[in-house]
C-alpha cells in the first residue's frame, strides 16, 4: 500500500482531505473506491490508517480509523554527500537512498566530477530530484520525506562535518576497516554522514581535504563499486547494522 503525505491543516476532526496531484493519483491512476483503505502520514511523522468516505470534486475525503504506533524511520539521521554523477544516475541514487532510509542528500561537485553544476541556477533540477524522493517515500512507506539540497562543493561540506558523530568514507583502496568495525568503535551514534566519490573517483586533493579526525575510511569489499552503487551499498549495510544488529 502506498503512503500519502499531508499537511497538518488537512486533518480536521478525524477527517483528512487529499487534494491536487495526490487526489488525482488516488482517483484516476490507482482507481481507489469508497471504502478502500489508505496509509497517511502528517508533518509530525504520525501515521494513520484511513478509509475513503467521499470523492468531492477534485478532492478525496478520508476518515481516520486509527493511529499507527510503529515507525518505518531509521533511528539515526543519515546524510548522503553524493559526488555529482550524470543526471540519470543521480535520480537512481535518490530513489534507492530514500528506500534505504536516508534523511537528506547533498549533491557534491568534486574535482573529478564529470558534471559541473555548483554556482549555476538549478531550481528545476533540485525540484525534480525532490519529487523523486517524494514519490519514492510514498512507494516504500516512509514517514519522512528526505530533502535533496542544493549542489555544493567539497570545501563547503567539510565545514559541516562537526555536527556528525561519524563521517563514513567508502574508498576502494581501504582494506583495514569495514562498516561493522567502525560502528562497534562508535556506540550510540545519532548522526552519520556518508561521502561518496563521483564517477571519476576521489582525487588526491579530495582525499587530502577529507583527512580529518572524524572521517572514517572504510572498505565495502574486494570489488570496486560504481558511484551509483557505492552509496546504496553503504546505506544497505548501515540499515542492517543499525536497525537489525543493535
Amino acid at each position: 500500500m502506498s503512503t500519502f503525505f499531508v499537511k497538518n491543516e488537512q486533518i480536521n476532526d478525524n477527517f483528512i482531505k487529499i487534494t491536487g496531484d495526490d487526489a488525482n493519483h488516488i482517483k484516476n491512476v490507482l482507481r481507489y473506491k469508497i471504502g478502500d483503505k489508505l496509509d497517511i502520514c502528517d508533518e509530525n511523522e504520525k501515521r494513520y490508517d484511513t478509509e475513503i468516505t467521499e470523492f468531492s470534486g477534485n478532492d478525496v475525503l478520508l476518515k481516520v480509523i486509527s493511529e499507527k504506533a510503529y515507525t518505518t524511520e531509521s533511528p539515526v539521521f543519515i546524510t548522503l554527500f553524493q559526488g555529482l554523477p550524470k543526471a540519470d544516475k543521480m535520480e537512481l541514487i535518490i530513489q534507492k537512498a530514500t528506500e534505504l532510509g536516508v534523511s537528506e542528500i547533498v549533491p557534491v561537485e568534486m574535482e573529478r566530477s564529470v558534471v559541473k553544476l555548483y554556482g549555476t541556477k538549478n531550481d528545476k533540477k533540485i525540484e525534480r530530484w525532490n519529487k523523486i524522493a517524494y514519490e519514492a517515500s510514498k512507494q516504500c512507506g516512509r514517514q519522512r520525506i528526505p530533502h535533496v539540497l542544493n549542489v555544493d562543493i567539497l570545501k563547503n561540506i567539510i565545514e559541516k562535518f562537526s555536527k556528525y558523530d561519524i563521517v563514513l568514507l567508502p574508498y576502494e583502496k581501504e582494506s583495514g576497516k569495514n562498516l561493522k568495525q567502525v560502528l562497534q568503535s562508535n556506540q550510540n551514534v545519532k548522526n552519520i554522514a556518508i561521502v561518496i566519490g563521483p564517477e571519476g573517483g576521489f582525487s588526491e586533493n579530495d582525499l587530502a581535504m577529507l583527512d580529518l579526525p572524524n572521517v572514517e575510511s572504510i572498505t565495502l569489499g574486494p570489488r570496486i563499486l560504481r558511484t551509483e552503487t557505492a552509496g546504496i551499498a553503504t546505506l544497505a549495510m548501515l540499515s542492517y547494522e543499525i536497525e537489525f544488529e543493535r
